[in-house]
């Protein structure tokens, strides 16, 4: 099977970077709705959800990898991600540990019925709408995952670390499966789902830092501001890779070579 059959992003530096700040526009997006509009997180959960449903279903029914597309999932999955961990942890009551085992148990059912039905969790085989459905169900679930993880390391009614604190502990854990990556033979399949979660808390920190007051340490730009910059920068970011996109499928049609994107 070719890349070009598989309907989702190839996994590079690029991608790790985009991810990171999709989930810090999640971040701001969803504190934007749930506190800044004062929305409360179930009404802003049900939004998020239902923008998630739209533009999943447009991913799944495509008949090809659309890097617009796919990006409009991933930043409606972080949105949906943050709302969702806040209700369960505040509204709810679960508290951060509570939510936080929840959630595992969820994506680990999650990946265990993907397993059991496909046969491979491997993120270089969507290829058909079953797996696309289980392997954006596994990203909303671990971007929930990730946001109730960076909320137990920071907040004072868990480990109370701090955003930095916590920040730092992700960075070292994530560096210690980078090690994994690229001197062992641990799973791929495994680092990847690893790294995707624990990048999320990194966009929690960094959508504080934007956010924050210039007293507090931060650029003081609000939810609106840096939901309008992170906004923008994804935007022409996808606009790239959308062109680039477009000449190498025109490259494969005109030569027969395979197309990388």
């Amino acid at each position: 099977m070719h890349e070009s059959m598989n309907k989702v992003a190839q996994v590079t530096l690029a991608f790790w970077v985009m991810k990171i700040c999709a989930t810090t526009l999640g971040e701001t997006g969803g504190d934007l709705l749930s506190m800044t509009l004062s929305l409360g997180y179930a009404v802003s959960t049900a939004v998020f959800f239902g923008i998630f449903l739209v533009t999943l279903v447009a991913q799944v029914t495509s008949r090809s990898y659309h890097p617009l597309m796919y990006w409009a999932v991933i930043i409606s999955t972080t949105t949906a991600g943050t709302t969702m961990s806040d209700y369960l942890d505040r509204t709810a009551g679960l508290g951060y540990i509570g939510g936080s085992l929840l959630l595992v148990a969820i994506l680990i059912s999650v990946l265990g019925i993907w397993r059991l039905a496909l046969g491979s969790v491997s993120v270089n085989k969507i290829d058909n709408p079953k797996a696309e459905i289980f392997y954006w169900v596994t990203i909303l679930f671990s971007n929930t995952l990730g946001t109730a993880l960076g909320d137990f390391l920071a907040d004072s009614s868990g480990l109370g670390l701090g955003y930095e604190g916590g920040a730092l502990v992700i960075c070292a854990v994530l560096a210690v499966i980078a090690a994994a990556y690229f001197l062992t033979r641990v799973s791929l399949t495994l680092l990847f789902w690893l790294a995707f979660i624990l990048t999320r808390p990194l966009g929690a920190t960094l959508g504080d830092i934007l956010t924050k007051t210039h007293e507090q340490g931060g650029l003081d730009l609000g939810t609106i501001g840096s939901s309008i910059v992170l906004g923008a920068f994804l935007i022409v970011y996808v606009f790239f890779v959308s062109r680039n996109h477009s000449q190498g499928k025109a490259q494969q049609i005109s030569g027969g070579g395979a197309l990388r994107v």
